[in-house]
């Protein structure tokens, strides 16, 4: 990453709300320092647990017409999740008001969101997993141990990248990740020993990315929308989007359990020409994608795609 993990912290804009990104790419997961397929987890400095956001309203405003629409998609809950999810909610809640005064301000059973003049009640008899996902732009998943592993027991996910909730709900973690390249092999041990032994002061994030030919941010199941939609015209680099999952691990002490959140920047390729270190992170992208073997390509939808794609970051790069 251009950002040390461990040291980073959020941006402001001008105005002082919610953390400005940089003229574009706020994460670049692709810039060398990591190998595409790598858990390449890093200390989590609870202070910048939430990233701060400036498209906080309309990704909010989204995430509401989804709940309205296609809440069965987008939410999913075991009976038994429920003090885990009141918990999320309490610690979520501390956490913006503390690390974000600007946006979130406390009015009795409600937080204000300053940016979009607007309540969440705390007290609405949702589950409170849903009321949390009103305050923030983060997926939330809840991760419960058991017999089997710790397994995903509710979750409120509007912007999943490619898979869907409802095939995975009720899995464990091998279960979830059984078709990732180098899964079954060589992560899985790693990572049910990282859930089991994951202490509560110490959390953790990563990030990971793919390359989409749209900025939505709903993308529920690849099977829905086959990738095929770059279509054979038209230039890549004005018409491809890398999108980008910062993920955050940290147990939640009282119940035990794991909240996993997920936040997605979407970024066009055009936004390299206007980073200041555009370029060498094109090329960067580039070489990632060229180093991915079949089953990796497969995985990300880059198969027939690959080669369009490459030639349209070595452009962006200056290399061709």
């Amino acid at each position: 990453m251009s950002i040390d993990p461990s040291t980073a912290t959020p941006t402001r804009d001008a105005a002082g709300l919610a953390g400005a990104e940089p003229p574009a790419l706020r994460h670049t997961p692709y810039d060398g320092s990591r190998k595409p397929f790598s858990i390449a987890l890093a200390p989590l400095d609870l202070a910048h647990w939430i990233e701060t956001d400036t498209r906080l309203v309309p990704t909010l405003a989204e995430r509401e017409r989804l709940l309205a629409e296609k809440r069965e998609v987008v939410f999913r809950e075991e009976p038994g999740s429920r003090p885990a999810q009141a918990e999320t909610l309490a610690r979520l809640v501390a956490h913006l008001l503390e690390s974000q005064p600007e946006v979130y301000r406390r009015e009795d059973d409600a937080i204000r969101l300053v940016p979009a003049d607007r309540l969440v009640r705390l007290d609405s008899g949702e589950p409170p997993l849903i009321t949390a996902g009103r305050l923030v732009s983060d997926d939330l998943v809840i991760m419960s141990p058991g017999e089997g592993g710790y397994r995903l027991t509710a979750a409120v996910l509007c912007f999943p990248s490619a898979w869907s909730l409802a095939d995975k709900f009720g899995k464990s973690l091998d279960g979830i990740h059984a078709a990732v390249p180098g899964y079954p092999d060589k992560m899985a041990r790693v990572m049910n020993r990282i859930f089991e032994n994951l202490k509560v002061e110490q959390p953790v994030w990563r990030v990971n990315w793919s390359i989409y030919p749209d900025d939505e941010l709903h993308h529920p199941e690849s099977k829905e929308r086959p990738r095929d939609w770059f279509g054979e015209d038209g230039d890549l680099a004005t018409a491809a989007f890398v999108r980008v999952e910062r993920q955050t691990l940290r147990r939640l002490p009282e119940s035990g359990d794991i909240l996993f959140t997920i936040r997605v920047h979407v970024d066009p390729f055009t936004a390299f020409r206007r980073h200041p270190e555009g370029a060498a992170l094109a090329a960067g992208l580039r070489e990632q994608i060229l180093g991915l073997d079949p089953g990796q390509l497969a995985y990300k939808a880059l198969t027939d795609h690959r080669d369009a794609v490459a030639g349209a970051l070595a452009r962006l790069a200056g290399l061709a």
